[in-house]
């Protein structure tokens, strides 16, 4: 008998030093990938802290509910909390989920992967995303959004209407810290080619979607696939079906051919969520003028990146400098801000860090109004004419 209480006794001793091994490694997995840069930042002028404090600020894209912090907690890891969030002054952030993630994955070539670097992140974090499928997936991170909002006591609010949009914009308007969060889906994988799943995917709040991620799917083909091809007759159903019920289309990391196709037949405005732009910043990953011009003409917006890849630098000012050019090519109605917080990236500043921002579009010549589009007000338009208009409550 004594043998066997001292086996038990070592099994849970063990045991529990396996789960902080496992712990300290998601821990040191999120360290190690979504990290920032130390470089100094530049002190805010007093109008820069006006018209930053004065304005409705919106990030189109952070994938932050990957990782498993508590996001209603202040951290030292990743980029994006609601703490810092409000540190921010950001009071609209997207939290997008991507559900099949290649290992190895590259701008120009990636295969669909069968055991995918997702399914490792899980077993670290000892998450049941790890043996969930795409579609289980989004619907595990959508409950914990759910979750977070109800233990927010109101700071935190699900946006899946123009009716939640509105009273997010009332409760701010009267002074109250209150943050909105819509849930956003990187690749129609998700879905698992059923496209009785996007009915699930919008019942669970989300309310946009990009057809692809970093390969081709059975929707569309990626920038950074094999074929790199155009939209199929699935994709095409979708996104009919997408705006039908209200659900924003998502071009970022579409191939070429299926941007054009996409916007070919596109009723409302559609969003490149996290991007750059040729013009200052050459790759695969970035939009041509003519694309940002095709965008621009169906009332769409272009998310700009705060990495390296979307804008050649991890600097404010490099973030201005492609915003600028969309100002310049297609006027301040359809440039917004599109961080890719959380996203594997390096970046030179987190959410808190976002009033810098507001200082370099100063610094760069943009007059307040346009600021306070790129901010927040364009993204707010889009919303305001594609969500669903009521009936939908946020939890």
């Amino acid at each position: 008998m004594s043998w066997r209480r001292t086996a038990a006794r070592y099994g849970a001793i063990v045991s529990v030093v396996i789960a902080l091994l496992w712990l300290a490694l998601a821990l040191r997995l999120e360290g190690f990938i979504n990290q920032v840069d130390p470089t100094p930042l530049r002190q805010l002028s007093p109008r820069a802290r006006a018209l930053h404090d004065t304005s409705l600020v919106a990030d189109l894209h952070a994938d932050s509910l990957l990782f498993g912090r508590n996001l209603l907690e202040r951290s030292n890891l990743g980029h994006v909390d609601l703490p810092r969030l409000r540190e921010g002054g950001v009071g609209l952030q997207v939290f997008s989920l991507p559900t099949v993630v290649p290992f190895g994955l590259n701008i120009e070539n990636n295969e669909r992967p069968g055991l995918d670097s997702l399914t490792i992140a899980g077993l670290a974090q000892l998450s049941p995303t790890a043996w969930l499928g795409p579609t289980g997936r989004a619907l595990y991170h959508a409950n914990q959004l759910h979750n977070y909002a109800r233990a927010s006591d109101g700071a935190l609010r699900l946006i899946k209407n123009r009716a939640d949009l509105e009273k997010l914009l009332a409760a701010r308007a009267e002074g109250g810290e209150v943050t909105g969060g819509l849930l956003a889906i990187e690749g129609a994988h998700a879905m698992e080619g059923d496209p009785a799943n996007l009915q699930v995917l919008f019942d669970a709040g989300y309310r946009m979607i990009g057809l692809t991620h970093f390969f081709d799917n059975r929707y569309a083909g990626s920038a950074h696939g094999v074929e790199k091809g155009g939209l199929t007759k699935l994709g095409r159903q979708t996104i009919a079906d997408m705006e039908a019920m209200g659900i924003i289309v998502d071009l970022a990391h579409l191939s070429p051919t299926a941007i054009d196709e996409t916007l070919d037949i596109a009723t409302r405005p559609t969003v490149v969520s996290h991007s750059g732009v040729r013009a200052t910043c050459d790759n695969r990953r970035n939009l041509s003028d003519d694309q940002i011009r095709r965008i621009a003409a169906g009332g769409g917006i272009v998310g700009i990146g705060n990495w390296e890849t979307a804008v050649c630098g991890l600097t404010p000012d490099d973030i201005a400098k492609a915003i600028v050019h969309i100002v310049g090519l297609v006027g301040a109605d359809h440039a917004a801000l599109g961080s890719d917080y959380d996203g594997g990236t390096t970046v030179g500043f987190d959410t808190s860090g976002v009033p810098v921002l507001t200082q370099a579009l100063l610094d760069a010549g943009l007059g307040d109004g346009a600021i306070r589009k790129v901010l927040g007000e364009n993204v707010l338009r889009v919303l305001s004419s594609t969500l669903p208009s009521a009936g939908i409550a946020a939890n």
